[in-house]
């Protein structure tokens, strides 16, 4: 078995009575822990992060797609109540307001 195992355990299989050290117990958590941080939190951070700074980032007349599959360009921007909406134009007048915050991705910049 792995050296790992059998300090979780308490020893091997046979052993009875035996407990395992609540420091070790404690350690293996803590190293639990710090791989769920790197693999999972951090790289969501990081995501979430970029994603707005995109979204601060957005101008009139940049082409966006929406979170539910909407493409248009951004015809202006204003907040209402404290939620910041953007109205995209989506075909010759044809106009649709959404959230700032259901942007998904900005497909092209305006130059």
């Amino acid at each position: 078995m792995p050296s790992w195992f059998l300090l979780m355990t308490g020893g091997p299989a046979g052993e009875g009575g035996q407990q395992g050290s609540p420091f070790t117990m404690l350690i293996f958590f803590a190293l639990i822990f710090l791989i769920f941080y790197l693999l999972i939190i951090r790289p969501q951070q990081k995501r979430q992060k970029k994603h707005n700074e995109m979204i601060a980032g957005i101008r009139n007349g940049d082409e966006v797609v929406t979170s539910g599959g909407i493409l248009g360009r951004v015809d202006s921007t204003r907040e209402e109540n404290g939620l910041e909406i953007v109205v995209l134009k989506i075909a010759e007048n044809t106009k649709v307001e959404v959230s700032r915050a259901h942007i998904q991705q900005v497909v092209r910049k305006n130059a």
